[in-house]
């Protein structure tokens, strides 16, 4: 049997480790990392081995030759281009006539691949995937199985509330060789996104294998810290070419290695030929090259160190990786996560704090403070974005530098030449820092549209008729006034993809942006008509004469937003009775902390009533959400209002859908089939949201938190035009909005925030899918389980270490047992986890 070994990656996500070298070569314990798979499967019987290169495949070939020194055969194939995971394994097709193994050249693992071979061979099988169970499942391909282990559905990178196991695809692969007959040479395939979807839509024998045992995936400097630490904790074992210094002993020392007898060794060390630790240096759980030198005094704690590096008196290192050919002045102190790239000096008493990238040969002067990346500048979390925005405190991390470097790095994922839109809120540090982006996307030979100060929904609402590339939105944060959020989109007007989003930052962190030539870069134009289109567009969406005729009445809270240059005269236009509040912009900052919306809904509601005005209606900064006040003076919440909207829009329209969130009440559900409507749940993000509104049947859109789209006029959220619409549908049924709240049926709902930590979000959908089993469930967003008297929805949160229960009954009793029921057997599972991990 063969074995193909994928070792073609460029590895950018573990940079600075990768400059140098691809990402196989890595040291791990002071061999490459591939060395320890070809280790592994010679172990199993596997000397035949294929060896897939694609970036410096020089250094590899060099290393391992033609296999003799390791007791096995190899055969190097280097395809003409990125052909993709399973288009490269096509191209070295014509030396796989027999069965055959897939395995990375990074991975470490310890897995039984006899057992792997044994279960594909009893069930016949033409594929068979190797899963195991981890704690974080969300950057894997969880992989789900029948009793038999006959694959059933696959979910590539899925987000929490589509995680409904937590067994994922190792990426190891066995093959029997028609199944290459599936992929077409010398084109862009991949075995879990193209292959095996193909292999299971056709029925065929494919079958997932879940093994015990360690497996890692190094696909960053963290993943690679973690799996070093492993290996020194006794987690994992691998096969180490120093010998021990004593028998049943962790220290091994290679006979060329020189230690003084003051020398504090602890824990498992291993040090390379030629190295010398001299004095009173103590280690502890250390890994040390070649040709090292240590000085007296030095601390080194779970410490990783390449060939040839230096380490002067008194330094300290503390869960750092030290590349190759690095010097390490007196008193340096080096802490956790940071990584220092091959051929850098650092000075006397340097402190690089925790996470620090060195990049290559730089110079770290005496006596600095080195307190983010150097070259990439301030790192300041693993993933910029969150969704279709990224967030920062203004001025300290979204600074003006990082504005212009990511729109740099969003340029240079768009055509050159190309055109995008972009706007802003009215507050003075949103013109800062857009400015700078705008300057970022006219290095990378982008153009902008500038609409300057506007309201989101117009935006959006111009990104529709397709004639820019996607678009952008800076804006005070909501949810914080001290931060700044830009909001992306696509050349549709929707929000950006998680695909696209991971493009700007890939580009982003590597630096790598695309920089137009002296005479080409972007230009930047403006929209005069901008507001005219909108408008034009607005009235046509609307009955105007039913409008006119009904006149409503209203008191608007403006919010001190860009929507006042706009909407008043709208209203005005087409027959409203305005009373306006706040309604001069204020550029030094709008956000209201929750007690100040309070009394301004307060305030609103007395005025409201006080006026005799028919509603009132509170408008947010960005023109996206809204809070409403009827007549009377009630406040409705956002769940009162997405219930009272459905009621109003059940009554007017005779067919159609109303698209929601799974976590919306059910009580809509009733609203909407007197209506003869249908409900339509999707998941709660706001791209699922308007991708389900696109479709020709759906009247509204809605969201849990006060946004409404109505797609007869755009189905991007748009509270501009749900105050006129919702009037336009109080006036088309005669109904007011108390009136039509009285029409939605009494339910209790509840909605409870549960701590949970990252590392067991998996298990807990992995035991809600359980406990789904044999009852009305339904996994669209979370899972869902409906009782007969009520449903309960739990679903982690994507950004945060929590897990949010939702329940329902028309029933209070009801709700308030799902409620403590549910939320008892949570919090049981997570402590058994939590249990059984310090065990």
């Amino acid at each position: 049997m063969k074995a193909v070994i994928m070792a073609g990656g460029f590895g950018t996500r573990i940079q600075p480790l990768t400059i140098n070298q691809p990402k196989p070569m890595i040291p791990l314990i002071n061999r490459p990392i591939m060395e320890h798979i070809i280790r592994l499967l010679k172990n199993h019987g596997i000397t035949e081995l294929v060896l897939l290169l694609y970036h410096q495949p020089e250094i590899i070939k060099k290393y391992f030759g033609d296999g003799s020194e390791f007791g096995v055969r190899i055969t190097y194939v280097i395809p003409l281009e990125d052909f993709g995971t399973a288009g490269a394994v096509k191209a070295a097709a014509r030396h796989l006539d027999e069965r055959f193994i897939i395995i990375s050249g990074d991975l470490l693992t310890d897995f039984d691949l006899s057992q792997a071979i044994a279960f594909h061979e009893k069930n016949q099988a033409q594929a068979t995937l190797t899963l195991t169970s981890v704690a974080d499942p969300l950057q894997f391909g969880v992989v789900i199985t029948d009793k038999q282990g006959r694959i059933t559905k696959f979910l590539e990178k899925p987000g929490w509330g589509e995680v409904f196991s937590d067994t994922i695809n190792t990426g190891i692969y066995v093959i029997e060789p028609e199944v290459l007959e599936l992929i077409p040479a010398e084109e862009n395939r991949d075995w879990a996104k193209d292959v095996f979807p193909l292999m299971l839509a056709e029925g065929a024998p494919l079958f997932g294998c879940s093994l015990e045992g360690y497996w890692a995936d190094i696909g960053n400097t963290d993943a690679y810290m973690e799996a070093c630490r492993d290996i020194f904790t006794g987690k994992v074992a691998v096969q180490i070419s120093e010998p021990a210094r004593k028998p049943q002993e962790t220290i091994f020392i290679s006979p060329d290695a020189a230690v003084d007898e003051t020398v504090e060794l602890k824990g498992m060390v291993v040090l390379g030929d030629n190295t010398r630790v001299s004095g009173e240096a103590s280690l502890t759980n250390c890994t040390v090259g070649r040709n090292c030198l240590i000085e007296d005094g030095a601390i080194l704690e779970n410490a990783i160190l390449w060939d040839n590096v230096y380490v002067k008196s008194g330094a300290r290192i503390t869960g750092a990786t030290i590349c190759h050919q690095v010097k390490i002045g007196k008193n340096a102190l080096i802490e956790n996560g940071v990584v220092v790239a091959e051929e850098t000096t650092i000075g006397d008493d340097v402190h690089i704090r925790p996470d620090a990238k060195i990049w290559p040969c730089k110079v770290i002067e005496s006596g600095s403070t080195v307190t983010g990346n150097l070259i990439w500048g301030e790192k300041w979390r693993k993933s910029i974005f969150e969704d279709a925005v990224v967030r920062g405190l203004t001025n300290i991390e979204m600074t003006p530098e990082f504005s212009a470097k990511l729109g740099a790095a969003y340029g240079s994922t768009l055509p050159k030449g190309s055109y995008v839109l972009g706007g802003r809120d009215a507050i003075r540090s949103s013109r800062m820092l857009k400015r700078s982006f705008v300057g970022g996307l006219l290095s990378a030979g982008v153009n902008v549209r500038d609409i300057a100060m506007v309201s989101l929904p117009i935006l959006r609402y111009k990104l529709t008729t397709f004639g820019e590339s996607g678009g952008f939105h800076f804006r005070q944060s909501p949810q914080d006034p001290a931060a700044t959020e830009i909001v992306f989109f696509e050349g549709d007007g929707n929000e950006f993809s998680s695909a696209m989003a991971k493009s700007v930052e890939r580009i982003h962190f590597k630096e790598n942006c695309r920089r137009a030539h002296y005479s080409e870069p972007g230009g930047i134009e403006d929209l005069p008509q901008i507001y005219d289109f909108y408008r034009e567009g607005f009235l046509r969406a609307l009955d105007r004469d039913i409008l006119k005729r009904k006149a409503p009445k209203l008191v608007l809270d403006l919010n001190h937003s860009p929507a006042v240059y706009l909407l008043p005269d709208l209203l005005s236009d087409m027959g409203f009775d305005v009373t306006e509040l706040n309604s001069h912009v204020h550029e030094k900052g709008v956000a209201q902390a929750p007690d100040e919306l309070e009394q301004a809904l307060d305030r609103l509601s007395r005025i409201v009533m006080t006026l005799d005005a028919d509603a009132g209606f509170w408008l947010g900064a960005s023109g996206e959400k809204v809070r409403m006040v009827g007549a009377g003076g009630r406040v409705f919440s956002d769940l009162e209002s997405l219930s009272m909207m459905t009621a109003l829009v059940s009554e007017a329209e005779q067919t159609g859908s109303i698209v929601v969130p799974v976590a919306a009440p059910g009580a809509i559900d009733t609203l909407a089939q007197a209506g003869g409507l249908i409900v339509k749940r999707t998941r709660s993000d706001g791209r699922s949201l308007i991708e389900a509104g696109h479709d020709r049947q759906a009247r509204v859109v809605c969201s849990l938190d006060g946004r409404f789209g109505f797609p007869a006029f755009q189905a991007h959220f748009d509270g501009l035009f749900t105050i006129a619409k919702t009037m336009e549908l109080c006036a088309t049924t005669g109904l007011s909005l108390d009136e039509a709240f009285q029409k939605v049926p009494r339910h209790t709902y509840h909605h409870v925030q549960i701590p949970c930590s990252w590392e067991y979000k998996g298990g807990l959908m992995r035991r809600m899918s359980e406990e789904a089993v044999d009852q009305d469930a339904s996994f669209i967003d979370g899972v869902r389980i409906d009782t007969g008297r009520g449903w309960i929805l739990t679903l982690p949160d994507p950004y945060r270490p929590v897990a949010h229960l939702y329940c329902e009954s028309p029933d209070e009793d009801t709700a308030n047992r799902l409620k403590e029921t549910y939320q008892t057997k949570i919090t049981a599972w997570l402590e058994e986890m939590a249990e059984k991990n310090k065990g």
